[in-house]
């Protein structure tokens, strides 16, 4: 059985995630979706609620052969405890590349079993970020082609109550 790994904050996920998971998907016999947790990250969302988008958008999507999961150590720990020696990372740019190629060779000098593979983004998605996308929903903007519909409720839920914790302020 080829399990894969696709790790990342998810903090939504994106059209950009969505693809990446489609298409590495299709890789596995198993797909194993990791749900970062670095505690120097500030995240809009609590793990608990990534997960829960990211099981919505499985429920939602055609991909049966993927659980999530969610890890706050090293990911190699996570594939030797999963018996999973591949990570998929998906690269938009050469900034991206640059950061990936490190954690890749980082990751085989702990594993020598690891292997990582580098899926470049669909064009049409490359420039979208989670970041971008909840500054312009905390601005009012439309990001309804920027998201999976499962994620949308989510973020506008978010954000009235980030508005309404502001109010009080």
């Amino acid at each position: 059985m080829h399990r894969i790994i696709v790790p990342g904050s998810f903090d939504p996920p994106t059209n950009g995630h969505y693809d990446l998971i489609k298409r590495a998907s299709s890789l596995a016999d198993r797909l194993l979706i990791v749900i970062s947790v670095n505690p120097r990250k500030s995240y809009l969302f609590s793990d608990e609620e990534r997960k829960e988008m990211m099981e919505e958008l499985l429920q939602y999507s055609d991909i049966r052969n993927a659980q999530v999961y969610i890890w706050d150590h090293l990911i190699v720990k996570f594939a030797e405890q999963m018996k999973a020696w591949t990570i998929v990372r998906g690269i938009r740019n050469e900034i991206d590349f640059s950061y990936e190629l490190e954690i890749s060779i980082m990751n085989r000098g702990l594993n020598k079993k690891i292997e990582t593979l580098f899926l470049p983004t669909n064009p049409n998605l490359s420039v979208l970020r989670s970041s971008s996308v909840k500054e312009l929903v905390f601005f009012g903007g439309d990001v309804q082609s920027m998201v999976p519909p499962p994620v949308l409720p989510w973020l506008k839920e978010k954000m009235l109550f980030l508005k309404k914790e502001l109010d009080k302020k």
